[in-house]
């Protein structure tokens, strides 16, 4: 088969689980134990016989378990599948590559949706709290229970890259590379701002009811607006502008309340679109955990990265204001302090944030070559 037929070939896939031993527990960084922690993920490739090839792909707030393939009966394949498949990116002819959906997701792990066994009801906002530590420490669980000791990468744009970078730290030993993109080390005052927004907007809805609205009616309309905020901070002012400008969906302006502009209509059928996938809940407790995320805290970020023994590619887009590349540029600066082996690329774009899901020939370059060469590497020591 032709390289450009295995990248057209249609992959079907499905979602799997990892249950904990029942009854164990699972301390989070808050100090309350969650139990019977549950974990949806997928993967793609197959894992060879030394377990060596494995790669792990971290997804962004709004996303899952699915990042590539199709699972029957959709039409839409994963959110990254123009990066993972054969002889792409993440080249499943040569990887085994896996991607699980965060805990405080919505998407089959252990979430704010999820049954509480103690009432038989969800767990609604009695779930407690997480950290994008903790969601990288049940990854860790995850990767155990697969039998996998060592990653070739770990990737992920957005909160996807925190993820990785979180694993850099927190399990030198076991990565040998990382590769964050459109990320940050920690979120900023306007970062935290943003998610506020949303937050407050779910809230002020009548149908939220405390965070307990699983059997009655969900708060979509207060979803829907964060999604609209969220929304415009993952695209830039010259991709509206190319996109929509101040075109009208009809003839004239109506002098109306009413959905006049093509960018307003666009917004709403993203929010609209959004409610149907996600839990509100959910979007409350992962927002909180990316504003929680502050790797530096009271110490020098070189400090943070003291003991890494990955190599890095750290990617940045051009007109990404939501993590602008000055963020990526910190902890470039603080890795090459530790002599580090890091490679920095910033890619001319004019899709905003949303550049890490749409400008898939450009990062299949850089990813492609790198993770290559990171194996290379491996395999030659071993």
């Amino acid at each position: 088969m032709s390289e450009k037929a295995k990248k057209t070939e249609k992959t079907f896939v499905e979602t799997r689980y990892y249950n904990s031993p029942e009854g164990s527990e699972f301390l989070l960084e808050s100090g309350i134990i969650l139990k019977d922690l549950k974990i949806a993920y997928e993967t793609y490739g197959e894992l060879n016989p030394d377990k060596d090839n494995a790669v792990l792909v971290c997804h962004a707030l709004s996303g899952d378990a699915h990042a590539a393939g199709f699972k029957r009966g959709e039409k839409k394949p994963g959110w990254w599948d123009d990066m993972i498949g054969p002889g792409k990116a993440f080249d499943t002819d040569k990887f085994f590559v896996i991607c699980s959906n965060v805990i405080g997701g919505c998407r089959g792990s252990s979430g704010p949706n999820s049954v509480n066994p103690a009432t038989g009801k969800p767990y609604g906002l009695s779930f407690p709290l997480v950290s994008i530590r903790d969601m990288v420490r049940a990854q860790k669980q995850l990767m155990d229970f697969l039998g996998i000791q060592r990653l070739v990468a770990v990737s992920g744009g957005s909160m996807g890259g925190m993820q990785a970078l979180q694993w850099s730290v927190e399990y030198p030993d076991m990565v040998a590379s990382c590769i964050p993109i459109a990320t940050t080390y920690k979120h900023s005052a306007q970062q935290i701002a943003f998610d506020e927004v949303g937050r407050q907007a779910i809230m002020a809805d009548p149908a939220w009811n405390g965070g307990d609205y699983y059997e009655k009616n969900h708060p979509s309309s207060g979803l829907a607006v964060a999604r609209m905020i969220g929304h415009i901070t993952y695209m830039s002012d010259s991709s509206m502008e190319n996109k929509f400008g101040r075109v009208l969906k009809k003839e004239k302006l109506g002098y109306e309340f009413a959905t006049e502009f093509e960018v307003e209509g666009y917004l709403r059928y993203r929010g609209d679109s959004f409610v149907k996938r996600f839990d509100a809940n959910s979007y409350l407790y992962i927002t909180k955990a990316m504003d929680y995320f502050d790797m530096q805290k009271d110490r020098s970020l070189s400090f943070v990265f003291k003991n890494v023994k990955a190599r890095f590619l750290v990617i940045a887009f051009s007109s990404d204001w939501l993590y602008p590349p000055y963020q990526s540029k910190e902890v470039v600066r603080a890795l090459k302090m530790n002599g580090v082996d890091v490679t920095y690329c910033e890619i001319s774009s004019d899709y905003g944030h949303d550049a890490f899901l749409l400008e898939f020939k450009e990062e299949t370059k850089l990813i492609g070559h790198f993770i290559k060469n990171t194996y290379k590497k491996i395999r030659k020591a071993t």
